[in-house]
């Protein structure tokens, strides 16, 4: 198995390239000339001497990852994670049964890096949300509609997630990562919560609870990815429950 990198176009140059660059990745030598440590960027000479190319290693690789990722998380969602298999995932990432095993050891990795991928993705936006100097009414604002949008754009995120409460129940390792994952969003939710009390907006109340109570608002667009809504969009759903949450929050 071996990875290609893209740069260098006559064959002699692929070939001792790709050769250089697969030892380079696997001892990262920070000390060697042209090896960042920050962006892990090698430069590389054409056997020529004529051209200098520059090329990113792990860009490479994250997109080859995400390439694998994004089929992982439609397969979970159209077959479940007992019925998926490493060839659905090949055949889906439309990838050598190499490439996926040369960054993926076994099923499970694959869908225990999907949750890191997809807590990532998210964790961007939701700590700019209550970085921003805003009041706290208007931070619940701006997660509901994060979700929302979220949804809108791939509810394959939210089928998938029933997955994983399911395999919660019986594998330890995923039961860690999803509890880990559900109390750093409690957590920040809270944050907020504690915030609107402390400056008035909202009624002293017990916020973890409160807290609970939004996860589990939103949660329930897993339920509208899931099954006929009987006509309930997601944007009515989420449009409603804030209204109802803030309310409820507010201090009379």
């Amino acid at each position: 198995m071996s990875r290609i990198y893209d740069g260098c176009k006559s064959d002699a140059s692929v070939k001792w390239t790709n050769l250089v660059l697969f030892i380079l990745d696997a001892i990262r030598p920070t000390e060697l000339p042209g090896w960042n440590s920050e962006r892990r960027d090698v430069t590389c000479y054409r056997l020529t001497g004529r051209f200098m190319t520059l090329l990113e290693a792990d860009t490479r690789v994250d997109q080859r990852k995400e390439q694998i990722l994004n089929a992982a998380l439609n397969v979970v969602a159209r077959k479940g994670y007992s019925d998926c298999r490493m060839d659905d995932i090949v055949s889906e990432a439309e990838l050598s049964k190499g490439a996926i095993y040369w960054y993926y050891s076994s099923k499970k990795e694959i869908f225990l890096s999907l949750v890191n991928h997809w807590v990532n993705r998210f964790g961007v936006t939701l700590n700019h949300i209550v970085e921003e100097d805003h009041s706290a009414e208007e931070q619940l604002k701006a997660l509901f509609s994060f979700f929302l949008t979220a949804f809108e754009e791939n509810s394959t995120v939210f089928k998938a997630e029933m997955e994983f409460w399911a395999l919660s129940s019986r594998d330890e390792d995923f039961r860690e990562k999803t509890n880990k994952v559900y109390h750093e969003f409690l957590g920040l939710i809270e944050g907020i919560i504690q915030r609107g009390v402390d400056s008035g907006e909202f009624k002293n109340l017990d916020e973890k609870v409160a807290a609970l109570s939004i996860m589990v608002n939103i949660e329930g667009l897993v339920w509208l990815a899931l099954f006929d809504s009987d006509g309930v969009t997601a944007r009515h759903y989420v449009d409603t429950i804030t209204e109802f949450i803030l309310a409820g929050l507010a201090k009379n």
